[in-house]
């Protein structure tokens, strides 16, 4: 496909033919994603590649129990990888100074550069995707199946798969609420309203339309997608959760040394 025929024909796919994607092919995907920008050309990310279905079975718990884990047949889990560079660093007899968190936002860019080309050309062949937040909300569990070693840290992930659902593309806020020209300008609250009109509407629709997600809306009384957003969806208990998990993972993996 065309690249912006790709780029605004994106849908996150959540079912998935049990037809698999011919090893080839995801070469030739993966193959993309190590083109992608780099800080430095240090390419301080790897990816996780997971076929086979008894590992997907153990990822389903940490990625909250989404169904397409179990059923596309590609998990791909990009991780933020500064233990490949580090030692490369010590056998060349040069100083490591990436074991900070400066080192991690590098590593993690670089990580969510990687698996965006990979999406774009996978959805260019007619494959599905869909980000799963929950690599980085439980990466401690994700780091551990898949066995990261220090220095390794799950930053990002997706399902790959044939779609079995054609979905029609989500609504998006309009540019003139994302474009700043030469300097940031604060929106005045009349400018939010605007710039939020549409999202209002089609989010809560859509939202509505999920028998279990309408019920817990009901059972909490909010009565707006920005309510819905923050009373039901993601809460301060669970940010703060999910918080933690990250810092003392990080620590964990030797990002907060320095």
């Amino acid at each position: 496909m065309d690249t912006f025929e790709t780029i605004h024909g994106h849908r996150s796919i959540r079912r998935y033919k049990p037809d698999p994607v011919d090893a080839a092919l995801l070469e030739k995907l993966l193959e993309a994603g190590v083109r992608a920008s780099s800080s430095g050309n240090m390419q301080t990310f790897s990816i996780v590649v997971s076929r086979d279905p008894d590992m997907r079975e153990r990822l389903y718990g940490p990625h909250m129990e989404q169904e397409m884990v179990r059923q596309a047949p590609v998990l791909l889990t990009f991780c933020a990888d500064f233990r490949r560079m580090r030692k490369w660093l010590r056998i060349s007899e040069a100083p490591d100074n990436f074991d900070d968190f400066f080192a991690f936002m590098v590593a993690a860019t670089d990580a969510i550069l990687a698996s965006q080309n990979v999406a774009l050309a996978a959805e260019a062949e007619g494959l599905g995707i869909c980000y799963l937040g929950s690599t980085l909300a439980n990466a401690d569990q994700v780091g551990e199946i898949l066995e990261c070693p220090p220095g390794v840290f799950p930053v990002v992930g997706f399902v790959l798969g044939w779609p079995d659902e054609d979905p029609a593309p989500r609504d998006r806020l309009p540019l003139s609420g994302l474009l700043h020209r030469e300097t940031y300008h604060d929106h005045t609250d009349d400018e939010i309203r605007e710039i939020y009109r549409d999202r209002n509407r089609a989010g809560w629709d859509r939202y509505m339309s999920r028998p279990a997600l309408r019920a817990a809306v009901e059972e909490a009384g909010v009565e707006n997608l920005a309510q819905l957003y923050t009373v039901v969806k993601y809460t301060r208990e669970g940010h703060a959760r999910y918080t933690k998990n990250v810092l003392g993972y990080l620590k964990k993996q030797g990002f907060l040394q320095g």
